[in-house]
């Protein structure tokens, strides 16, 4: 099984919006590797602080241990150290947060070492503009995939919008801030401009 795995070796960029259920879908995924008897290396970025450092969870309640990566981190070396344990595939969750050499890290290891790296998480910030991570992830992932939302109108949901405590939409700020549904809220654009145009 193993050897059928990594003939396949691919690098995955699955994005969506606030409140697609991503981190549930990266640890159910996780589950179903574990299952067929395969080790998952579980990562995300250490700048997501919304749980315990070495936690990925999910609003619906799944939880799993994995490795915090900060920013000045080697992937690449960091996997090599995880040798013995024979890796069979690589799962991180809020890739977005990851930085463009990291994302490089990954290429590397499929290109390598033949170990798929599914990644999740978002594709644009409450600007639509691309994070630094999933931009690169466009870039060079051999599969992107979107993982589905909608807005409250029952379009697709594309947006991030950031709201303040008033539920007020915000287009100004640092790109990173963390938060979940007290902090955002999955949008159409045509109801986020809408919203924002309302605000003026």
């Amino acid at each position: 099984m193993k050897g059928m795995v990594n003939t396949v070796a691919k690098l995955y960029f699955k994005y969506g919006a606030m409140g697609s259920s991503k981190s549930a879908q990266a640890l159910i995924t996780k589950f179903n590797y574990e299952e067929k008897g395969m080790k998952v290396w579980l990562i995300k970025p250490s700048i997501d602080t919304r749980e315990d450092l070495e936690v990925v969870s999910s609003r619906i309640g799944l939880k799993a241990k994995c490795t915090p990566i900060f920013p000045d981190t080697s992937i690449w070396e960091a996997f090599e150290s995880q040798i013995s344990r024979k890796i069979d595939v690589i799962i991180a969750d809020e890739s977005q947060f990851f930085t463009a050499e990291q994302i490089d890290d990954m290429r590397k290891i499929v290109d390598e070492l033949s170990v798929p790296v599914l990644c999740f998480g978002l594709r644009t910030d409450f600007r639509t503009n691309f994070f630094e991570g999933s931009k690169r992830l466009f870039e060079v992932a051999d599969k992107l995939t979107e993982i589905k939302n909608i807005c409250e109108c029952g379009r697709k949901a594309i947006v991030n919008a950031r709201i303040d405590d008033n539920g007020n939409v915000i287009t100004e700020g640092e790109q990173v801030l963390i938060g979940g549904e007290e902090r955002y809220t999955a949008m159409c654009h045509n109801c986020w401009r809408k919203a924002i145009a309302s605000q003026e």
